[in-house]
C-alpha cells in the first residue's frame, strides 16, 4: 500500500487531510503532564486515568476491567490466543499473554500455494521481461502473480485477528509479546493493549508493482496493529519493533528494497478517542499512520474524528 510519509521529529505519518481534526502529540522530555492508570491491585484491571488524552474522553477507556473470572484468560501460544478472542461472545474479557506468542512459527512455506515459486516470479516480472507500463492485476490465477495472490490470502487468514470490544490485552511476567501477527481493532469500542512487545509481521509474499513510481516498487501488507473505525482505544507501555527481521537485512530485487513490512500502528477510517502512551517504536520505517487518504471522497468519514493523543513515546 502506498503511503504519504511526513518526516518529522515525532516520526508520525499523517494523511486524511480533509478529515483530520485533532492530534495531540507530546514527546518524552517536553514537559507533558503524565497521568498514571487508575490504581488497582491487578494491572490487567487498570483503566485509563481521567484526562489522559483523548481516549479518556466521554465514557473513557476501561477495556476488559469488568470481566468476570470466566472471561480472564492466560495464553501462551497462538491457538490459545485466538480461542480467547473467539470465546465469550460480547462479554468483557482480559487476555493475559505469557511469554512470546508466534503467529507464524511454521514459517512462510506453510502459506505458499502449490506451485508458487519466487524464482519464477522474479524471472517473469523483471523490468527487462515485463517493463514498467502494465501492472499485474490482470494476471491469471495460474501465473506466478496469481499463485502469489493465493499465497498472500492464506497468510492473511492466518495472521490477522480481530480484537473484540471491551477487551484488555496485556503482557504478564516479563518478556511477553506477540510475533508476526496483525491485531485488527476494527469497528469496536473500548480496547486496551499494554505491556507487550509486538514484533511486526513479515509479508511473506509482497507484490511487485512496476507502475509504482518511475522504477516500480514492492508493496507489502499487514500492520502490526490497526485501529479501524474504532473508539476509546489505549496503547500503553508496548514496544513495536521489527525484531528479527529489520529492513536493513532485507534483500534488493529489481533495484528496489524487497519491502516486507507495512505500518506499526495505523489509526484510520473514522477512528476516534485514542491515546498512545509510553510506547517504544523502533527498527521500522513506516511507523505511525493517522488517516489513510488525502482524497475528498474517501476521507469524508474522518471529519470530526481522528482525535488522537500521543505522549511519552520514544
Amino acid at each position: 500500500m502506498n503511503r504519504t510519509k511526513w518526516h518529522a521529529h515525532a516520526t508520525v505519518r499523517t494523511a486524511s487531510l480533509a478529515g483530520c481534526t485533532a492530534l495531540v502529540l507530546a514527546l518524552a522530555g517536553t514537559g507533558a503532564q503524565a497521568h498514571s492508570p487508575s490504581p488497582h491491585r491487578d494491572p490487567a484491571r487498570q483503566t485509563l486515568a481521567p484526562n489522559d488524552g483523548w481516549a479518556a474522553h466521554g465514557t473513557g477507556t476501561t477495556g476488559g476491567a469488568a470481566a468476570d473470572a470466566r472471561h480472564v484468560y492466560t495464553v501462551t501460544n497462538w491457538a490459545e490466543f485466538k480461542a480467547a478472542l473467539a470465546d465469550g461472545g460480547s462479554a468483557p474479557r482480559i487476555i493475559k499473554v505469557k511469554g512470546t506468542i508466534d503467529a507464524v512459527s511454521q514459517g512462510c512455506e506453510a502459506f505458499a500455494a502449490p506451485g508458487y515459486d519466487f524464482g519464477a516470479y522474479l524471472e517473469k516480472y523483471s523490468p527487462q521481461a515485463w517493463g514498467y507500463e502494465e501492472d499485474l492485476s490482470a494476471e491469471p490465477d495460474d501465473s506466478p502473480e496469481g499463485l502469489r495472490r493465493v499465497s498472500a490470502a492464506n497468510q492473511d487468514r492466518a495472521i490477522k485477528v480481530n480484537i473484540p470490544a471491551d477487551t484488555t490485552l496485556i503482557g504478564i511476567g516479563g518478556n511477553a509479546g506477540i510475533k508476526g501477527a496483525s491485531l485488527q481493532i476494527k469497528n469496536v469500542d473500548n480496547v486496551i493493549v499494554r505491556n507487550l512487545t509486538l514484533e511486526s509481521p513479515v509479508d511473506c509474499f509482497p507484490q511487485w508493482d512496476p507502475t509504482d513510481g518511475d522504477r516500480g516498487n514492492w508493496n507489502s501488507e499487514y500492520d502490526t496493529a490497526v485501529v479501524y473505525g474504532s473508539t476509546h482505544v489505549w496503547f500503553d507501555h508496548n514496544t513495536f519493533t521489527d525484531g528479527e527481521h529489520p529492513d536493513s537485512e532485507a534483500p534488493v530485487h529489481f533495484g528496489m528494497l524487497y519491502q516486507q513490512h507495512d505500518g506499526q500502528l495505523d489509526i484510520v477510517r473514522g477512528s476516534d478517542y485514542v491515546t498512545a502512551s509510553w510506547n517504544v517504536f523502533t527498527e521500522h520505517d513506516k511507523t505511525i499512520l493517522i488517516g489513510n487518504s488525502d482524497g475528498e471522497s474517501t476521507a469524508v468519514g474522518d471529519r470530526g474524528k481522528l482525535k488522537v493523543t500521543f505522549h511519552h513515546n520514544l
